[in-house]
């Protein structure tokens, strides 16, 4: 069984708009649909469960009718963090009795990029490794700072990978994780998405590689992006241009699949 765990709670606060920045629509449709059918049309998910704010429930569910994203199996309210709200999907899948060994892809709401080959080789990955982490090469330098002004370390740019979504396990083991750490006195805190809380227990997620056009739409700029990619995407279908590796816009070769 192959789960899509898709959190979407967010209030758009960053985006400056009146509504969450998933039902923007783009192109006719909101991004959360344009995420959503990325899993409903692959052939490995089986069923997808979505974290939502609870004023948007409902709403949500009249899309996913209107969408026929047939293998959304429950929408869950969310909490009172992304870690909160991926917690309370992966509880529901575990009460649907889905199998400990499913594999789960974790995935923001506002990632509507990611390639079909993403997601085939973050199932690939799992059942090889027990864990896939979507990243891509940093292609800029990073620089750490703790106060925002001053230069700490300078990692380098050949071992800096941006991490992306989805991150995938298996149920058993992403649920033991977020038990253990919902148990401790801190929980949450100081964990930024699910690779943090697996290494956190002393696990070691595995990389994937990512498309670099999968991009979380956060801010005003973010959608000019994806409405290009959209573009972009419509004219490859209309011309039969060729689809390009987003790892080479620069010049640098893509990431190659180890799994």
């Amino acid at each position: 069984m192959n789960i899509a765990i898709i959190f979407a709670g967010g209030s758009g606060v960053r985006m400056g708009t009146g509504i969450p920045k998933q039902f923007l629509e783009i192109n006719g449709k909101p991004i959360l649909i344009h995420t959503l059918q990325l899993f409903q049309r692959h052939e490995e998910i089986d069923r997808i469960y979505l974290a939502m704010h609870p004023d948007y429930m409902e709403y949500t569910e009249d899309l996913a009718k209107e969408y026929r994203i047939n293998k959304l199996s429950a929408i869950v309210p969310g909490g009172e963090t992304a870690q909160d709200s991926i917690y309370n999907a992966l509880k529901k899948a575990q009460s649907d009795g889905n199998p400990e060994d499913s594999v789960v892809l974790i995935h923001d709401g506002v990632r509507p990029c990611v390639d079909y080959h993403v997601i085939s080789d973050n199932i690939e990955s799992v059942k090889k490794y027990g864990s896939a982490i979507t990243a891509t090469p940093c292609y800029e330098t990073i620089l750490v700072s703790r106060d925002g002004c001053c230069v700490e370390d300078v990692p380098l740019r050949s071992e800096s990978y941006a991490a992306q979504a989805p991150q995938s396990f298996y149920l058993k083991d992403i649920m033991e994780a977020h038990e253990r750490m919902r148990a401790g006195e801190h929980r949450y805190e100081g964990m930024v998405d699910a690779c943090t809380i697996y290494r956190a227990l002393g696990r070691q997620p595995h990389i994937v590689p990512g498309n670099r056009g999968n991009i979380k739409v956060t801010t005003p700029e973010d959608v000019y992006v994806f409405r290009a990619f959209l573009q972009y995407r419509e004219n490859e279908q209309a011309f039969g241009l060729a689809q390009p590796d987003w790892g080479d816009f620069d010049g640098r070769p893509a990431m190659k699949s180890q799994a």
